[in-house]
């Protein structure tokens, strides 16, 4: 099917860098985009082309609209949209507008951090569980900033385990303070980016954004706060069943973590896998989990994030074989013994035989 339909004011901000964006809607939506001097001409199936045509329409609505697309945000919806046929080029922006992010425009980059999104509205208790550079924390943080602001909650809380790969706090200088902030830097950074620098210290002097280990959880009940638990991978499950008890009135609670990167000793389980068990089946909460495809951060970080995959499935491979050889090889000296020790027998056996005709024969 050809469809060619008109060209609108601007249009071609829509193609993006050297076509992408026009590549990216071929590739996803299965059809031909081609310029013509006075039409945009579409070929494919009737309903990829519909589809195809739709986002020409959203975009031109969008456009008279005043929407402007901020920091590759247009790239990103493309590719929410190519994945995930439930989704529309107007109805990604207007989630968008509907959350306050302060100076950020944030937006889902992916199926999965879409879904990841719309699961912090919908469930008091999120479980965010995926690789790094998949935007698990960030997006937490931004979901938890958008409530503030729109005052749907008093005070932000984010909490992170202090002590990981077997360090220890009381052998780091300064104050507790100055102890525990460098691990829990990565959420600092978060609320710099979203939030003017001013408007942040204000909030953490008068302790509308908290910031501590989760040791400092024990024993409170937290109303009217959105709570994120970060890097919960490295909690063991007296840890964990502490804080998704502390959840109070109109508060939320989102727990990220990648299970790939449990720092904790051998011994002693993650309480983000437990929980991954416990809780499965209880209702009000769910479980969000990205993989490789939804890796935001340098294009590299995504092959990176690969390649520890293949590997650890390769070095899996390379055990159960070395396990089936050495067993085999078990078997097969098993075996070769037994016919040796046959065989020794029947030589001995002939040896008596050759000793007792030697001694008739004296006799």
């Amino acid at each position: 099917m050809k469809k060619s339909i008109g060209i609108s004011p601007n249009i071609e901000t829509l193609f993006g860098t050297r076509d992408e964006n026009v590549r990216l809607l071929e590739d996803g939506l299965n059809v031909t985009i081609n310029l013509r001097s006075n039409a945009i001409e579409l070929e494919g199936a009737a309903r990829d082309v519909a589809r195809a045509e739709q986002v020409f329409t959203d975009y031109e609505t969008l456009q008279r609209s005043g929407y402007s697309f901020n920091n590759g945000d247009l790239n990103s919806m493309l590719r929410v949209l190519t994945s995930d046929s439930s989704t529309t080029l107007r109805g990604l922006a207007d989630a968008g507008r509907q959350r306050s992010f302060g100076r950020r425009s944030v937006q889902p980059k992916s199926s999965n951090q879409r879904r990841y999104l719309e699961a912090i509205e919908k469930h008091d208790m999120v479980f965010g569980i995926g690789p790094a550079g998949t935007g698990k924390t960030y997006l937490a943080v931004a979901m938890a900033i958008s409530a503030l602001l729109a005052k749907r909650v008093n005070r932000i809380i984010l909490a992170r385990p202090a002590v990981e790969a077997g360090e220890r706090l009381g052998f780091l200088p300064g104050t507790l303070q100055d102890k525990i902030d460098p691990y829990l830097r990565p959420l600092y950074d978060a609320l710099y980016d979203m939030l003017d620098p001013e408007k942040v210290d204000r909030y953490l002097e008068k302790n509308v954004i908290e910031i501590a280990p989760i040791a400092f959880m024990r024993g409170r009940t937290l109303n009217d706060s959105f709570v994120i638990l970060d890097e919960a991978q490295n909690t063991t499950s007296e840890q964990m069943k502490m804080f998704v008890t502390r959840l109070g009135f109109n508060s939320k609670a989102v727990i990220t973590g990648d299970i790939t990167q449990i720092d904790l000793p051998n011994a002693r389980r993650s309480g983000l896998l437990e929980a991954i068990d416990v809780l499965k089946s209880v209702e009000g909460l769910t479980f969000v989990y990205f993989d490789e495809g939804d890796v935001v951060r340098h294009h590299l970080v995504q092959r990176i994030v690969r390649a520890y995959d293949e590997h650890k499935a390769r070095v899996a491979e390379e055990q159960m074989l070395l396990l089936t050889e050495a067993k085999n090889a078990d078997a097969a000296n098993t075996n070769g013994k037994a016919p040796t020790a046959n065989g020794n027998s029947a030589a001995n056996g002939a040896t008596s035989n050759e000793k007792a005709a030697s001694a008739d024969l004296k006799g």
